[in-house]
């Protein structure tokens, strides 16, 4: 009876994703006529107001003006500063706050990387090439490249591709992000440039030392150039695939074929390649007509790969808000055309005269929820699952009471009690077989624990071997605010003990607070894809002792450990030991040490508590030995 249910459930499952329409509904975030991104407060609204109007993908931006707006240690080695200096951006870590917010809403994050390789705004190239002269743009009169205002470097540099892709990558390692973007400026180059040392020699090089044609519109001149900005996207795309295969790389360029004659941005050789996962042209009209047009002259690069292919529509500029009518009427011709979907520039959009065009696309176009097509039926990001601190499945013992502080949904929970046992367990849901951070809602107070007892479960031996891990976190942190991540999970399908809190170590004259729990998927660590078995068949066995590298790599202070045992022992159990040992050949931690059946194992390593730098870790399997290293950075 439990079978034939639980196969109902999964039909039911199934058929009510298959059922949702596969469409692309993004969003672009600036921090241009904007202030969406200033503070924790408006991201928590706005993505609020995204997941209910049916958006599944928005690109905020993340390097705007020469400057990275998220904390990035690779821009502060090359320029002394961490951020754009800007307050709202100077003092926290915004991409942090959206990636949480969004993702706790179903929405995919896909940053933006929107200056790409302009340097400055008329600014003779800015920061970047007053350090950095030689990677200046150039013409055929050795001038820097500047074209409608934007300050240009040169994207053929081998310098400033590692420049560029430094920071690309350093997002993709730092965040649990679902792509990145690159738009109109990245990969791109003004056709008045390609006449700096570098590219002339370069081209020098391959032309038997004929110098590059004077005439910038020179056929194939143009397309040298544009060839060397398509074969840095081809390795960009390797870059990122090769650390995530379900990572996005999405483009929207200027439309071809402008893009090309001006920009040298060969979109139809993208697509045609498959070097890009979305293609998102920027058809920015302000009419019908011109809309219609801009759709049929585009043709020749959607039918290079449809799939791909979604319209970025100009919603506001300025003063200018498009009218609901003009909006639907674009829409309209999306659909007839089989076009899977739109981008609006931008968020304020949606917003402006209370909301008009937001609420419009909810009760229209956008009534039904939406996969992205790229996922081909899977719920890549599925909405968070929230359980609230007074909810029924929240089992409580000891002496609660509440406190007036509005908390997630309501007030809040706490408890002094330290004479007699007081704990709060909360079951949550896990949508699929996969890796998910727990987290805890934070209300400010100086009163509370200043180290409360939490208890984090797993459906594996992930923690040095138990199923189930202690973590002290400091409740009277007044900066802590809103969700927290304390931790990370691994689940199987279903409803699960995921979180205790209890008062074991609660000191007197301190409250212990409580409140709402949140688990979501994490979709760094890589688990395979659930696949449906019978009972009789759900081991999965390797087929030879494997060590696998530890994933995050580098990491502070946790990283996850993994590890397969031979399929030809399958009749026995064999002696397993995990340790870690410093480079001295000193023993910092025995992670395991058991009798293993066959199967996939995976254990987390938690470094606090150790100094920065390289650690190894040892396997003994049997008669087998294998070890890797990993780096402990604080």
């Amino acid at each position: 009876m439990k079978v034939v249910f639980l196969s109902l459930l999964l039909i039911f499952l199934f058929a009510d994703i298959s059922s949702q329409t596969p469409e692309l509904r993004g969003v672009w975030i600036t921090n241009v006529d904007s202030r969406v991104l200033e503070t924790d407060d408006s991201i928590v609204e706005a993505m609020d107001y995204l997941g209910s109007i049916g958006i599944n993908v928005i690109f905020p931006v993340v390097y705007n003006k020469g400057y990275t707006l998220y904390p990035s240690e690779v821009f502060e080695g090359h320029f002394g500063v961490k951020t754009i200096q800007q307050t709202p951006f100077m003092k926290r870590d915004f991409l942090e706050r959206v990636i949480i917010e969004a993702h706790r809403n179903g929405i995919e994050v896909i940053p933006w990387f929107e200056f790409g390789f302009s340097t400055s705004y008329s600014q003779n190239g800015g920061h970047i090439l007053q350090k950095y002269p030689h990677w200046a743009l150039k013409d055929n009169s050795s001038n820097l490249v500047v074209k409608n205002g934007f300050d240009w470097m040169s994207g053929i540099h081998p310098e400033v591709q590692a420049y560029m892709n430094s920071l690309i990558l350093e997002v993709l390692k730092k965040y649990d992000i679902d792509g990145i973007q690159g738009d109109d400026r990245l990969p791109a180059m003004p056709v008045e440039g390609g006449y700096e040392a570098y590219t002339t020699e370069l081209y020098k090089a391959e032309h038997d030392g004929t110098e590059p044609p004077a005439s910038t519109s020179n056929a194939s001149w143009k397309k040298w150039r544009a060839d060397k900005l398509t074969e840095y996207l081809s390795a960009l795309r390797d870059s990122i695939k090769s650390r995530d295969e379900n990572l996005i790389l999405s483009s929207s360029p200027t439309p071809f074929y402008w893009g090309y004659d001006a920009y040298l941005q060969d979109s139809k050789t993208w697509a045609q390649e498959g070097l890009i996962d979305n293609l998102i042209p920027q058809l920015y009209q302000k009419n019908i007509s011109d809309f219609k047009y801009a759709l049929t002259a585009i043709g020749t690069v959607k039918n290079q790969n449809p799939e791909i292919f979604f319209s970025g529509l100009l919603a506001k500029l300025g003063s200018y808000v498009v009218s609901q009518e003009l909006l639907a009427e674009m829409i309209d011709e999306n659909r007839k055309k089989n076009i899977s979907g739109e981008c609006f520039f931008f968020y304020e959009a949606l917003r402006a005269n209370n909301n008009e065009l937001g609420d419009f696309l909810k009760s229209t176009y956008y009534a039904q929820e939406a996969l992205l097509p790229y996922r081909k039926g899977w719920h890549y990001r599925p909405k968070a699952d929230i359980a609230n601190e007074t909810d029924a499945d929240v089992v409580g013992t000891g002496t609660w009471e509440e406190d007036p502080a509005p908390g997630f949904a309501g007030n809040v929970l706490r408890t002094n009690e330290t004479n007699s046992y007081c704990s709060l367990e909360y079951v949550l849901y896990a949508p699929e077989k996969a890796y998910y951070d727990v987290y805890i809602y934070m209300v400010p107070n100086a009163l509370w624990a200043d180290s409360a007892h939490y208890e984090i479960f797993s459906d594996s031996l992930i923690y040095n071997g138990e199923n189930s891990i202690s973590i002290y976190y400091d409740q009277s942190n007044t900066a802590a605010k809103g969700w927290q991540k304390i931790g990370t999970t691994f689940l199987n399908q279903g409803e699960k003990r995921v979180l205790k809190i209890d008062n074991k170590i609660l000191k007197e004259g301190h409250y212990l607070f409580a409140d709402a729990a949140m688990l979501m998927v994490n979709r760094k660590i890589k688990v395979e894809r659930p696949t449906w078995v019978s009972e009789k068949n759900y081991v999965t066995r390797p087929s030879e002792v494997k060590l696998y590298q530890n994933f995050p790599n580098p990491f502070n202070p946790t990283t996850m450990i993994k590890y397969s045992i031979s399929a030809k022992h399958v009749n026995r159990a064999l002696p397993v030991q995990l340790k870690v040992y410093d480079t001295r050949g000193h023993e910092v931690a025995e992670l395991v040490n058991a009798q293993q059946s066959p199967g996939e194992y995976y254990v987390a390593f938690n470094g606090e508590g150790l100094a920065s730098g390289v650690y190894l870790y040892r396997l003994d399997v049997g008669s087998q030995i294998l070890s890797g290293k990993m780096l402990l950075i604080k």
